[in-house]
């Protein structure tokens, strides 16, 4: 995935572990306890055939109305414009969602990020960092995770998969899940698709994913299938799981919305590294299951670009087409609108804030470094086609001032531009779907981006 953090360098695994702790010190898992029955929010343990039938209307009941609607407005080729609800507003579609990893996006203040400027109406929340920091109790103390850091927006959470996989040798997988040492505190973890469904659930974000095993982008076809296959395993239990703790009200996110069911959207994620073959074969799995919407994942982790847009060009098209199409991790302005033309519909990437913090603006011609002396006097604003705020206000050559100072307000006013420019971006590529325009508009963003800053 594009742009994420290098591997953490974790201390080594211990071995023999006889119990695994969640971050808050809280029981989670044992890979040697036996199954234990269900139990309802009481702590009931549900046996008898009876109880059990109880507990499916039950299910039924609160499941009559899906958590997420999503219509299609319009379509320029596999392009489509729609508009997606949640129980916390509609998002216009193609949407590119800025990564607050840790509860917060990097060097942006939410009030900026619902400003007209950007007007973000979805972000991320990252599972593993959470989880690890502040921990679970400590959200659910809060009231979850919208009321913990005053976002009233939609919410998606990624289920920690990625995170994990980048640990390397760092960390020991199994049939059961994942055995890591903590990069917060050193302490032994153990993550699961139930961990990550119960921590999503104490998040309380509107769309959860299905916790997921990453290959590489280059890996060889054995390894490829065994991880497809153990994330086919482990998408069946994410959903098992987080159906069970949406009966139990254990979402503390859940809120009343006209329509829908109030509870949270579970996606599931295709995955096979760059075999075309196990992807289909993933895809196929993963719709089986069923799920409120669909990510390809897995990509930009080693592959060669033009593997990726392969495999995002032959399955995006076989994915449901009245459900949301997530293309994880990916990635700059003009992967966004490849991904557009394929028929992706969601997109996040790190790049328009870490590359902020590090000096470097995206415009309408291309990337500006501001670290180069060239900008030293120039007065103009990074785009002079952009409108943000940063760009009404402030000149290349200030913004350079600040950047060589050392000045942290360098990096706020370049990553609000880099989040404002990929913003405005979708909704001008969703305007030239609408109008029967995208492809015309595509070349010219493209021309325009390679002509290069001046």
């Amino acid at each position: 995935m594009c742009g994420k953090a290098p591997p953490f360098r974790a201390p080594s695994l211990s071995k023999g572990c006889a119990l695994i702790r969640g971050a808050a010190s809280q029981d989670l898992i044992r890979p040697d306890r036996k199954a234990e029955p269900f139990r309802t929010s009481s702590g009931e343990a549900v046996t008898s055939t009876s109880n059990l039938r109880k507990l499916d209307l039950r299910r039924h009941i609160l499941m009559s109305n899906s958590p997420i609607d999503f219509k299609i407005t319009g379509t320029d080729g596999q392009a489509r414009t729609g508009v997606l609800r949640t129980r916390r507003g509609e998002i216009e579609t193609p949407v590119f969602m800025p990564v607050g990893t840790a509860g917060s996006v990097k060097g942006i203040r939410f009030e900026q990020l619902e400003r007209e400027d950007l007007d973000a109406r979805i972000i991320l929340g990252n599972t593993y960092h959470l989880w690890l920091r502040p921990g679970i109790e400590t959200i659910r103390a809060c009231g979850g995770l919208h009321r913990f850091i005053g976002w009233d927006r939609a919410l998606l959470t990624d289920s920690g998969g990625f995170q994990v996989w980048s640990l390397g040798d760092l960390r020991k997988i199994s049939e059961e899940g994942t055995e890591f040492r903590s990069h917060v505190d050193g302490s032994l973890q153990f993550l699961s698709p139930e961990v990550s469904m119960e921590v999503q659930a104490a998040l309380g974000s509107d769309i959860v994913m299905v916790f997921d095993e990453c290959a590489p982008g280059q890996a060889p076809p054995l390894e490829a299938r065994q991880s497809m296959e153990l994330t086919a395993r482990w998408a069946k239990r994410s959903r098992d799981r987080f159906d069970a703790l949406q009966s139990e009200g254990m979402d503390t996110g859940r809120t009343e919305a006209d329509g829908l069911s109030g509870t949270q959207a579970l996606f599931g994620i295709v995955q096979g590294a760059s075999h075309l073959d196990l992807r289909k074969e993933s895809l196929t799995r993963t719709t089986e299951i069923g799920f409120e919407g669909y990510a390809i994942g897995g990509l930009s982790v080693g592959e060669e670009k033009s593997v990726m847009w392969n495999i995002v060009g032959e399955i995006a098209p076989l994915l449901p087409a009245d459900r949301p199409r997530y293309l994880m991790g990916v990635g700059t302005p003009e992967d966004l609108l490849e991904g557009v033309a394929l028929g992706v519909d969601m997109f996040d990437c790190v790049l328009p804030t870490r590359n902020g913090r590090n000096g470097q603006a995206f415009t309408s011609r291309g990337k500006v470094n501001i670290k180069n002396s060239h900008w030293t006097t120039d007065m103009r604003p990074l785009d002079e086609s952009c409108d943000c705020s940063v760009c009404r206000r402030h000149s290349r050559g200030y913004l350079r001032h600040l950047y060589m100072s050392g000045e942290m307000l360098a990096g706020i006013l370049l990553t609000h531009h880099n989040l404002a420019f990929f913003l405005d971006t979708m909704r001008r590529v969703r305007q030239s779907i609408r109008s029967g325009k995208f492809t015309q508009f595509r070349q010219e963003f493209t021309e325009m981006a390679n002509a290069g800053a001046d």
